[in-house]
């Protein structure tokens, strides 16, 4: 008998237990729900580094032995300042032999042209005694022979005037020649002086005097200061309602506190194709004292606010598709799951819903494991 009283009271304790388990299983749950909220950012992030869109790595065109580099890192330029100069003895001597070749190319056209003028006075003198000569022979005053003799002087002094104004020409050509050797030389003799192309930031420095350089051997990197922009690479998934003009936040890994407005400026048109992320250039508006290329950047761009909605973590959406997706919903007293729309995502992972959504419809906000459709529940 005290056996019996024994398993009675087993029984009951275990029969109050599954009493208790089924109280606590099907009690109703307290669950957050999204609710409406003012003036959402929308905002889409990108990693990227600073860049410049004016680079340029500069040296001389001409090879020779560098004497000066006038410039250094961290230097402004302006526009045409000297930055480095080669040796330019040697092309000094070509210029001054091509200088005395142009003089004698000038002396010998002055000779050529007076012997021109010559020529142009014996030519007409012949004409006219060969013309007095035919009319003497007309009248009988004088001899056919002498005649005739006058004409071919006359046609032989014609033809010395032909020659002697080919020879101009020749002379002329030689003298042009001679001009344009000079000014060949005079270029190459600029070219051993290396000069800034535009106002610019010198950010590298690769030769020192002493070092004999070929033609297109970088000496100096520059950059305009005024094109400096970050490059970020934005998810595709996320880019597709970013524009130019829009408002950007940035920040340098190096001053992680501050953040600098700027705004987008160029939108690639090729994505990566590995990455499968879009390329947005973002020049800043307020920008720190001093870039360095290549930092690590972050950027955020603002590419629209809502006047108000309701967010949903994407942490609580099921098979999430970009635009649609599945949630848990309190709907009578108790859970149901729901197809719904999204228009907008924000940085901080949450899921803006379609105004569509019916505003009366608790949408629950944060998943457990004890939820199961049709469960009773209540919003909080």
């Amino acid at each position: 008998m005290r056996r019996s009283g024994v398993l009675a009271g087993f029984a009951l304790v275990c029969i109050a237990g599954a009493g208790a388990v089924w109280a606590l299983r099907h009690r109703p749950l307290d669950l957050p729900v999204a609710r409406l909220e003012q003036d959402v950012p929308v905002r889409v992030f990108g990693l990227g580094t600073m860049e410049a869109q004016v680079t340029s790595r500069i040296g001389f065109e001409v090879a020779g032995t560098l004497v000066a580099v006038l410039a250094d890192h961290g230097d402004r330029v302006v526009a045409g300042q000297v930055l480095a100069r080669l040796n330019p003895t040697a092309q000094q001597a070509r210029v001054a032999r091509s200088t005395a070749g142009l003089q004698s190319a000038e002396a010998q056209q002055l000779r050529v042209a007076a012997a021109l003028e010559r020529a142009a006075a014996q030519a007409q003198q012949k004409r006219s005694q060969a013309s007095r000569r035919r009319e003497l022979a007309a009248r009988g005053n004088a001899s056919v022979e002498v005649a005739e003799l006058a004409e071919t002087e006359a046609v032989i002094a014609t033809a010395d005037l032909a020659v002697a104004r080919a020879d101009l020409a020749v002379a002329r050509a030689a003298l042009a020649d001679a001009q344009a050797g000079l000014l060949a030389e005079q270029t190459t003799l600029a070219k051993h002086t290396l000069a800034a192309p535009y106002d610019a930031l010198v950010v590298g420095r690769q030769r020192e005097p002493g070092t004999a350089l070929a033609p297109g051997e970088v000496v100096y990197t520059l950059v305009d200061a005024a094109t400096l922009w970050a490059l970020a690479y934005v998810d595709e998934g996320r880019a597709g309602q970013i524009r130019e003009g829009q408002p950007a936040v940035l920040r340098l890994r190096s001053l992680p506190g501050e953040a600098f407005a700027a705004r987008v400026v160029r939108i690639g048109l090729e994505s990566d194709r590995v990455t499968e992320e879009r390329r947005i250039y973002a020049r800043c508006e307020t920008c720190p004292p001093r870039i360095i290329l290549g930092e690590q950047v972050q950027l955020e761009i603002e590419t629209g606010r809502l006047p108000s909605a309701r967010l949903v973590p994407e942490t609580a959406v099921e098979g999430f598709d970009g635009a649609t997706g599945q949630v848990w919903t309190i709907e009578d007293g108790v859970l149901r799951r729901r197809d719904v729309r999204f228009i907008a995502r924000t940085l901080d992972a949450r899921l803006a819903l379609d105004p569509d959504v019916p505003e009366a419809l608790a949408v629950v906000t944060r998943v457990s494991g004890a939820m199961q459709e049709g469960r009773a529940a209540r919003p909080r």
